[in-house]
């Protein structure tokens, strides 16, 4: 079992930043990949960011790329997303989710890749 715990949520303006940090407790955090995804009112949770177990390997939904940073620190548990020049439709809540698979060589995109998921944290852009 793996338990996932997001902040750093909050309201902000366009253009401005924010990072989001998920705590991982549980599994051994090195061994897994972890993601970012959100969810906006009214839609279907959609795909951010991803990192490999090792950190080696990164992946970025084309909406969020050249904006949005994802790593991790296997020393503390944690992954974390940055995101700058933050735009309205960024608005959503924001999970983080664990792998399955332990040591997998590809980094999964979709939410069907994750069995465990924190509980999200509230991402507001004004304009």
């Amino acid at each position: 079992q793996v338990q996932l715990v997001e902040s750093g949520g909050g309201l902000v303006q366009a253009g401005g930043s924010l990072r989001l940090s998920c705590a991982a407790s549980g599994r051994a955090f090195s061994s897994y990949a972890m993601g970012w995804f959100r969810q906006a009112p009214g839609k279907e949770r959609e795909f951010v960011a991803a990192i490999s177990w090792s950190g080696r390997s990164t992946n970025y939904a084309d909406s969020v790329k050249g904006r949005f940073t994802i790593a991790r620190d296997n020393a503390k548990n944690t992954v974390y997303l940055q995101m700058n020049s933050l735009k309205p439709e960024d608005t959503a809540v924001y999970y983080c989710a664990a792998d399955r698979v332990t040591y997998r060589v590809v980094v999964v995109t979709t939410t069907r890749g994750y069995d465990y998921w924190g509980q999200g944290t509230q991402v507001t852009v004004s304009s």
